[in-house]
């Protein structure tokens, strides 16, 4: 099933991060994990990007939002329905992110995998020694200069045949300046009808999100199983840890022994079973953990 978005404060993406206010024993155990660390895997949800403007499950229920809801448009049911719509709105939303940018949290990770990469002679290759695993499917992460083993939940900028299932390639534009989520660029969006599959006869395509009710995709799927249970250390970063089956990947790592880190302002489920918990944004506690270079530009 779809990601469900956490809710966190907004921060303006190049806003200053600072440790304050974390707990300095924990930031220190946590920053030696880091430190040591050399097959590390991050887990990240909706709360990973919510800094950077993307709305969060919690205020998907006011505004705008509350016209379209995610839970009756992310099924095939709905697809079927209006097809017009369901695709409509995801290239708004899609339009939406493009004009988000990745925060710190974002920057952070991927200095730390350019720096572990760097260590041990992956860098420029296909292979990362950090693995990120996002429910999110937005494409933050990647124009934050990292590279992501699995979207498991699928990507707003990945599109396939809803009959023939082939990938496809589409571009859902850019939005007019400073119309970005908004009415009148959903008003744009309205009632443009998905475009014809390029390989089969009867198809149109589909946007590449796991719909409620539909399984993973089996291969991101199963490359996150295997960094899990390879990982020697596993953040767990703006994620709600409810929503199965991705809810149990930091629990197959703890099992193994290995630690599970917490990177959340808001507790959850797995907060009782973590070997440690940073209670704050991934904007203000990832670039802490992992060094000042952390909050410069992209890669």
């Amino acid at each position: 099933m779809p990601a469900t978005p956490d809710d966190s404060p907004h921060q303006n993406p190049g806003d200053p991060v600072s440790s304050a206010g974390l707990d300095a024993a924990t930031l220190d155990a946590v920053r030696t994990l880091v430190d040591h660390a050399q097959r590390p895997v991050v887990l990240t949800g909706a709360g990973m990007s919510a800094e950077s403007g993307v709305p969060t499950f919690r205020d998907a229920q006011t505004g705008l939002w509350e016209r379209f809801s995610p839970q009756e448009l992310a099924t095939e049911e709905a697809f079927r329905a209006d097809p017009a719509l369901v695709w409509s709105w995801y290239r708004w939303r899609a339009r939406m992110i493009r004009a988000c940018e990745p925060n710190a949290g974002h920057r952070a990770l991927a200095a730390w995998q350019r720096r572990l990469d760097a260590a041990d002679g992956t860098a420029g290759s296909a292979e990362a020694s950090l693995h990120v695993v996002t429910q999110n499917v937005d494409d933050l992460h990647e124009r934050a200069g990292a590279r992501v083993l699995a979207h498991v939940h699928g990507s707003l900028f990945e599109h396939r045949c809803a009959v023939c299932d082939a990938p496809a390639e589409h571009d859902p534009g850019v939005a007019d300046e400073g119309a970005a989520g908004s009415e009148a660029d959903l008003a744009a969006m309205l009632r443009h009808e998905p475009p014809a599959c390029p390989l089969c006869p009867d198809g149109t395509l589909r946007p590449g999100v796991v719909w409620f009710g539909e399984m993973l995709p089996a291969g991101p799927w199963e490359r996150a199983v295997d960094a899990v249970e390879r990982a020697d250390l596993v953040l767990v970063v703006g994620t709600s840890s409810f929503v199965q089956p991705a809810a149990s990947l930091p629990l197959l790592a703890l099992e193994a022994g290995v630690p599970v880190v917490e990177v959340n302002p808001e507790r959850t489920d797995l907060s009782l079973h973590v070997t440690h918990r940073l209670a704050g944004t991934a904007a203000r506690v990832l670039p802490a953990l992992i060094g000042a270079e952390a909050t410069g530009g992209t890669a």
